[in-house]
């Protein structure tokens, strides 16, 4: 039985490397604030997490910014006035197909009160923000 071949093995072996490499994202943002999420019993995984944008929304990691809930953007912490041009940059972001597409997923503290996540939606619906999910973890039972 002949042998196999092997010189060509280290092309293929760069090739998929790069090919990983060109195509991986990393993660863009630090998070700022603490998060422990919410359980739930129906949990969905988001399809196209390129068009999905996300609102963080907790108590501060670092006590210097504070003890109360912040919002985080992005990297800096924000207002509930901020969210239309944050929405309105991330749109612009995407392609013209994209933007009707686009998710807001809000990772709140499982402490945050409910009218601070309201007064969000209602700036997200002023937005033009109307396709909204909410981030959980998988509850035990």
């Amino acid at each position: 039985m002949p042998e196999l071949n092997t010189a060509s093995m280290p092309d293929l072996v760069f090739a998929i490397l790069f090919f990983f490499m060109v195509t991986t994202t990393m993660r863009s943002e630090e998070l700022m604030v603490r998060l422990k999420l919410p359980t739930a019993t129906e949990i969905q995984k988001l399809e196209k997490k390129s068009l999905v944008t996300y609102i963080n929304i907790g108590p501060a990691m670092d006590p210097k910014y504070g003890t109360g809930t912040q919002m985080q953007l992005n990297d800096k912490f924000a207002q509930v006035e901020d969210i239309q041009d944050y929405i309105a940059q991330e749109k612009s972001s995407l392609n013209e197909a994209d933007q009707q597409l686009m998710t807001v997923s809000i990772k709140a503290d499982e402490d945050t009160r409910m009218r601070y996540i309201s007064d969000v939606k209602q700036a997200l619906r002023k937005a033009y923000a109307l396709k909204i999910s909410y981030s959980a973890r998988k509850s035990e039972n």
